[in-house]
Formats: C-alpha cells, structure tokens, sequence
C-alpha cells in the first residue's frame, strides 16, 4: 500500500514558519527531531507561537499527539513522534496522522524506521545543496503492512522497550538534578569565603588531544584505544562514554599527540561546539576539539563535572576565533576557580558516587535494550517473528 492510504490527513503549515512569539505552543523545527529518537528533543525548542497562530495558521488541522513527524529537509530519515498536544511545526516538517481503522499509528513510526525503509526513504531525496524531499513522493512510498491486529502486537513490543529507557532516562534525569542542586547550594550560594581562589589546574590536569593521519587505515580499528570526538558526544547524549565511532591503533596512537587518559577524566569539547561534556568510562583518548581535565585525586570526578557545567559561560567568554569558537589549552588552564576544603569535596564525592553508579548503570541498560529493540524491529516488520500467538 502507499503510505497516503494508511492515512487519515496529513498535517503542515504554510511552507514558512509561523510568527514568533515569547510564550505559548512549542515550535517544532527540524533540529528538535533530527537527533533520531522516538520523541522530539524538546529541550533544544527555542521558539513558540500564539494560540491565535497555532488554531489560524495550519491547513489541515493542528498537530496532535501521536502525529508522526517527518523533516522534508535536512536528516531526512530523523522520524519522530509528538508525544504532547502543546506542539506544532515549523516549515520543512509534515506531521502524518493514521487513520486508526487501516493503520497503528505506533506501528507506522516503527515501520520508517526500519532500516529497509528508512534506506527507500532517503533514495526519495531530491536536494542538491543538501537532502530534500517532496511530501507527494513521501505519500507514494509503497509499504506492506499486516492485519491492524498484528500492527497493534508488533507495536506494543517495540513500545514496551522504548517506554522503559524513557523511564531509565526519567530517573536518571532525577538524579542528575539532585547532583546539580547539592553541588549549586553547596559550591555556589554557600561558598566558604575562607576557601582559597585558584584555576582549573588546581583541580587537575588539562589535557588535549590529537587526530591520527585519516590516510593511515592502520591508525584505525572498530575494536582498540576509544578515541572520542565532540561528533561521538553529539550523538551520544550519556553522561558516560567509553568508546566513540572510531577507535584508534596503537600505531595511530603513537604516531600522535594523542594522550591516554583514565577513567573519571570530565572530556570536555573545545570547540565546534564549546560544552559537551561527558565522564570517560574507561581508558580514552580524544581528537583535537577537547581540552579534557584529568581530576586531582583530592578534588575527584563529580566536582570537576559540575565545575565546569557551572563554568561553561565563562569559559565560552575566554573563547576566541574568527571562524569558529574556541578555548585554547593555555586558556583553559587559567578559567578560575574556587578551590574548597579537602573536607568538603570528600563529601560531595560521596554523595556522588551511588548516583553516579546508578546513573552509569542505567545508561549501559539503555544501551542493551536499544540494541534489542533494534535487533528486532526489522524481524518483526518483515514477519521472521510471528507475534499473532502474543497476548497484552
């Protein structure tokens, strides 16, 4: 069947995006949901609209919950799903909304994603200058869907997987809010004034990277030193990593200013952009966009994370560069910094320390039930898996 014949009505605006204002219904633009997860990433919305323009502007309807969104532009295969009704789109985004006797809408999220058809998807590019596609071609794209009944099934496996990493994301988002408050109170509105004023090279070691020759195929490998880029802490939004795309050779490594760092070294990204920040778990190394801090061994992981969380728009102010921003390793080693009693980073740590554990714990989790859910989105869509005997 075409995709227009799973459908109930097809949702856009204008072709442009509405007028702006300070407050009302969020506004949906392509980088909310060009990071590929089920849901747009609301926290990148900037922009709203009115309720004047949100019930004048659209020309089939409003947006609803449970409209699958699909950029026409850009990361064309960035499918998404709005899971709240105080939404609506910018130009270059259609919202497809299933008619429910015909097709699930949950199931018609998962059958774009399925790697076969995300692969037809984008083949519908037309765009010279970058990716684009034409809603009518999107509506021509033929699919095989089975009985509503069994659309329902293969749904809800899927969905149960997803809902229990959005709930590991929701404790540890939790988690991460009562780490951040403690430090905020401790560290910030109740700093002892006796404690003695400093840089970040009192709180530890600032180390760059480098990049090994990209024509040396032997300075790279799927399974040897992580090697981590801003590009991997993009994609990767875990407060944790240990391994990005690519990993390095030992060869690679020595024919570099590549520096091994340990594991607890806070990676922080330099530039393209300034501020990503992740814990290295593991042994790793980088490219030449960080200047991570290795900790001092009084001051620990869990200070050094949430100093420079809280040090970010001082540190992009120190930034220099005509093209592009950036801190320079000399610069990053003087941001300033207040350095607390020895007493008092001990028990910062230790509160730290068994959520940091949880949080670790439940991102490996969520690793492992992407992995799955990936694993058998495609053996259901293509029916290798007969879900018809399941009972929810």
């Amino acid at each position: 069947m075409k995709i227009s014949e799973l459908l109930q009505t097809i949702v856009d605006n204008r072709g442009k995006t509405p007028p702006i204002s300070d407050a009302g219904h969020c506004l949906l633009e392509i980088n909310c949901i060009a990071t590929k997860g089920k849901y747009p990433e609301y926290s990148l919305i900037k922009k709203h609209v009115t309720e004047e323009t949100y019930t004048s502007w659209f020309r089939s309807g409003h947006p609803k919950k449970g409209d699958i969104l699909i950029p026409t532009v850009g990361t064309l295969d960035a499918i998404s799903m709005m899971d709240r009704n105080d939404c609506c789109i910018a130009q270059n985004v259609v919202a497809f909304r299933t008619n429910p006797s015909v097709c699930d809408n949950e199931f018609l999220y998962y059958l774009l994603c399925d790697p076969s058809v995300r692969r037809r998807l984008l083949q519908l590019n037309i765009g010279a200058v970058q990716p684009s596609i034409k809603v009518p071609h999107l509506k021509n794209l033929e699919v095989n869907i089975p009985a509503i009944s069994i659309q329902r099934k293969i749904a809800q496996v899927l969905c149960n997987i997803d809902e229990k990493i959005r709930q590991n994301k929701r404790i540890n988002e939790n988690l991460e809010q009562q780490a951040a408050a403690y430090f905020y109170h401790q560290f910030i509105v109740n700093a002892d004034p006796s404690w003695k004023e400093g840089t970040i090279s009192d709180l530890g070691t600032v180390v760059g990277g480098s990049t090994p020759s990209k024509s040396k195929p032997e300075y790279y490998t799927d399974n040897g030193i992580a090697w981590i880029t801003p590009k991997d802490l993009s994609v990767d939004k875990s407060k944790f990593i240990s391994h990005g795309a690519d990993d390095i050779t030992e060869l690679g490594l020595r024919n570099s200013s590549a520096s091994i760092m340990p594991a607890g070294t806070v990676l922080f990204s330099s530039r393209a952009p300034i501020g990503y920040i992740a814990i290295a778990d593991g042994e790793v190394t980088t490219n030449q966009g960080f200047k991570s801090v290795v900790p001092n061994g009084n001051v620990g992981t869990a200070f050094v994370y949430y100093f420079l969380k809280n040090a970010l728009p001082t540190i992009e102010n120190m930034a220099s560069g005509s093209t592009f921003k950036e801190i320079s390793g000399s610069a990053m080693r003087t941001v300033p910094a207040v350095i607390p009693d020895d007493e008092s980073l001990q028990e910062f740590s230790g509160f730290c320390k068994p959520l940091f554990q949880q949080q670790r714990t439940l991102e490996a989790e969520n690793r492992s039930l992407a992995a799955l859910r990936d694993s058998l989105l495609p053996k259901l869509m293509s029916g290798e898996l007969d879900v018809s005997d399941l009972d929810f």
